[in-house]
């Protein structure tokens, strides 16, 4: 189930088009998990900028990372050294703004993109037609909140849905493998579990490789280097009750850290949250049981 708070941003967004003065007929506040890709791109596009867990159940989201030519191979190459959080789903042609997986425009049809250069964060948009260049690769990348019906439909909280927040994600103490220019911390996110329900999450997730897989980490946080999890690197803090277990995953925000640690001149990626919503079906990245 999707949280009230964004099906109220919606209709929220509805209302403020309809005080633009174009002319509108009253429609019922869609449920972004009942959406389609299309319906939902078509929002993103027309400036709604929200986090995309819980939308359009049952469709695959993807994290973007768009470099330059000349730094493509390194970022193939790093994804292909660190598989867990940098699961490759596709990679566009220079200069091509859409992909086999995403029948829209990269440039305009996500919620939210960053701008980086020099490795600096310089911006935060939700158009970046202006800034696309003829010799830009878009990579798309498993994203966690693949897995997250799964989760629900096994009995498994997710914590930032049940609250109306973005999934928190943090920088770890792990190094990933570098490759070329490209080094960076891991990043993962995390949802607290019921230390009951722990061995269910690992299960299921473990069936989604292609999109991050089975936990990286369970418990201490301390341990992975992460000191304080009401302060996340990236995305909105979750409470934890008693009872609970953080889990981490690792997560497709980890590119975005190497672009920061690395310094490349540019490179833009989709904002942390704010995905690429594809037209792939979830059940295209689950592995089946063994009989």
């Amino acid at each position: 189930m999707l949280c009230t708070g964004q099906s109220r941003t919606i209709l929220d967004f509805e209302l403020r088009k309809a005080a633009d003065g174009r002319p509108r007929s009253p429609t019922p506040t869609p449920d972004p998990s009942r959406l389609a890709p299309p319906a939902a791109r078509s929002l993103f596009r027309a400036g709604l900028r929200v986090s995309t867990s819980g939308w359009c159940a049952g469709w695959t989201q993807a994290n973007l990372v768009a470099v330059p030519r000349d730094l493509a191979y390194d970022l193939l190459v790093f994804a292909q050294r660190n598989p867990k959080p940098c699961p490759v789903l596709d990679v566009t042609d220079p200069g091509v703004a859409r992909s086999a997986l995403f029948d829209g425009d990269l440039r305009t049809d996500l919620p939210a993109y960053r701008v980086y250069r020099d490795g600096e964060l310089v911006d935060e948009v939700t158009d970046v037609r202006e800034l696309w260049r003829p010799d830009l690769v878009a990579v798309l990348l498993g994203c966690s909140f693949t897995f997250e019906d799964a989760l629900l439909t096994a009995g498994v909280p997710v914590r930032h849905l049940e609250v109306g927040r973005n999934v928190p994600m943090y920088r770890t103490s792990i190094s990933c493998r570098p490759a070329g220019n490209l080094r960076g911390p891991l990043v993962v996110t995390m949802r607290p579990v019921p230390a009951a329900k722990v061995a269910t999450a690992a299960r299921v997730t473990a069936r989604y490789p292609a999109v991050h897989g089975a936990p990286v980490h369970v418990g201490d946080p301390a341990a992975i280097g992460i000191h304080d999890l009401d302060a996340p690197d990236y995305g909105d803090p979750v409470p934890v009750h008693s009872g609970e277990v953080p889990v981490f995953w690792a997560c497709g925000v980890t590119p975005q850290a190497a672009i920061q640690a690395s310094r490349p001149p540019f490179a833009l990626s989709h904002a942390p949250g704010y995905m690429a919503i594809t037209d792939a079906r979830d059940t295209n990245y689950l592995v089946p049981y063994e009989e």
